[in-house]
């Protein structure tokens, strides 16, 4: 398998995400993970290197793998993943909350990011993002009518990147993302759980058809304590 490293990798950071393997305890030696996952200990260090840079395991001579508290949520910030997608890969349990869908002409300059003329009809939906009881993140999705002529609540609970791939059959291929710490607005605060928190982290996303056509707008805002945001960045030669 290429890259086996990365299998391992994941594999054990999704038992680390899902509590199967618990702050404190030690991952199985070196060997045991050779014998477990029929490879090389080569592999199986590259593996630990990497759980260890992004902080899911320490390693301490004479003990080996220690794992460290990890309990905020890992959001991909290169990849362009639904909710309901990474809520199943961390094995949480989630529910989205439709506070509003409806379809408008564009306000507050939403036709400057969505780059469309003023008449164009857009789709607004606002949804809150419960995990573990807690309403941690709001989206606000704006999609240009005309390329999604129908959309509904059930549709918006769901997932809205399945039924614009599986029922309309759009290529929904790359985005451009913008990452900045903002204060909370009274919509955060209607609708997050905020705690005390005072600042809300938002990433702007600009997302393209397999045609780079621009259909969507969206801005995604998430309370700080519960998230950091990742990146694998792999260094080029010229």
């Amino acid at each position: 398998m290429k890259n086996k490293f990365l299998f391992i990798y994941n594999e054990l950071v999704r038992l680390i995400q899902q509590g199967k393997i618990h702050p404190g305890e030690t991952l199985p030696s070196e060997h045991d993970l050779c014998r477990q996952y029929d490879t090389s200990r080569e592999t199986v260090r590259k593996a630990l290197n990497l759980l260890a840079q992004n902080g899911y395991i320490q390693k301490v001579r004479g003990k080996g793998s220690v794992v460290l508290d990890h309990s905020k949520f890992e959001f991909p910030v290169s990849g362009l993943t639904s909710f309901k997608e990474l809520s199943n890969q961390l094995g949480q349990d989630f529910k989205t909350i439709v506070h509003e869908l409806s379809l408008g002409l564009p306000k507050g300059g939403v036709e400057k990011h969505l780059q469309c003329k003023p008449n164009q009809k857009l789709w607004k939906v606002v949804r809150s993002r419960e995990i573990g009881g807690e309403r941690i993140i709001l989206d606000k999705d704006f999609i240009r009518e005309d390329l999604v002529p129908e959309l509904s609540t059930s549709i918006a609970e769901e997932s809205l990147y399945s039924y614009i791939e599986g029922e309309l059959g759009l290529d929904i291929s790359f985005a451009k993302k913008e990452i900045v710490v903002e204060r909370v607005t009274e919509e955060d605060q209607e609708y997050l759980d905020l705690l005390d928190h005072e600042q809300v982290v938002v990433i702007r996303s600009y997302v393209y058809l397999a045609d780079a056509t621009l259909f969507q707008y969206t801005e995604s805002r998430h309370r700080p304590d519960k998230f950091q945001f990742v990146d694998f960045a792999r260094r080029t030669k010229a």
